[in-house]
């Protein structure tokens, strides 16, 4: 069982400490975020500057915990305007290939439109990051179109979300 925890202050130090542990992991599909992002101290500006964003209603993150209360994953809603945001999540490589990315998409896709108010959500990878295309597949999300991501080949996706009663 999956828990999604809205991104607080106090989850910073269990946030750097995932991000540092699979850094080499993400980096072989996403661009790497450089030395600063792992500095404690840049680190911890940037983690305010999130709740500043998060608070300002523009973007909701979340920790992924699993049962045992470990951090093993991330997902977020970015750019929220009109009812829409775009989805961006990561798994670590410890829980990788276990459909933790596949259960934490279906959760936000759950209560995005009853806790935030979204209708829809759109998504982006590469077209060589065949795990992330599969996990939007799986949560009902369509390929809308192509795009560039850092300078490679990639796809768009979007899903509309059903106000749950």
């Amino acid at each position: 069982m999956l828990t999604l925890e809205r991104l607080r202050a106090d989850h910073a130090d269990a946030v750097l400490a995932f991000e540092r542990e699979n850094r080499e992991y993400f980096a072989r599909t996403v661009p790497d975020r450089g030395d600063t992002y792992f500095d404690p101290a840049g680190f911890a500006a940037r983690h305010e500057a999130l709740l500043a964003e998060q608070d300002a209603g523009v973007c909701h993150f979340h920790v992924v915990l699993d049962d045992g209360g470990r951090l093993v994953g991330r997902i977020n809603l970015v750019d929220v305007e009109e009812e829409s945001a775009e989805l961006g999540y990561r798994v670590g490589e410890f829980a990788a290939g276990k459909g933790v990315a596949t259960a934490a998409v279906a959760e936000m896709c759950r209560v995005a439109p009853t806790t935030y108010g979204l209708t829809s959500l759109v998504a982006k990878t590469t077209l060589d990051n065949l795990a992330s295309r599969t996990v939007l597949e799986r949560n009902a999300f369509i390929a809308v179109g192509d795009v560039t991501i850092s300078g490679e080949p990639g796809v768009r996706y979007r899903r509309a979300l059903l106000p749950q009663g």
